[in-house]
């Protein structure tokens, strides 16, 4: 584990058709394929958008699609390819 993705945290997410816009606190900005992702790929645009950080900014929640995802994952490009 790099010391950059044990201490990034998340502030906020945005979408687009096809990408998961992560903005870090330290300003950095990561875009993620939803195709990494199966559960937010398939979810409803509102459904994304319903999301919680946890842990500090270390977490990703989607409560109503059981999702959850780290930053230091999303760092290291570790995909979730299957669901």
């Amino acid at each position: 584990m790099s010391i950059l993705a044990a201490k990034a945290q998340a502030r906020r997410l945005r979408f687009d058709s096809d990408t998961m816009w992560v903005e870090l606190a330290d300003g950095r900005e990561l875009g993620v394929p939803l195709a990494y992702f199966p559960r937010l790929l398939k979810a409803a645009p509102e459904q994304r958008e319903r999301y919680s950080i946890s842990g500090g900014g270390t977490g990703l929640h989607w409560d109503e699609l059981d999702e959850d995802i780290s930053v230091e994952g999303l760092l290291q490009g570790i995909p979730r390819v299957s669901d």
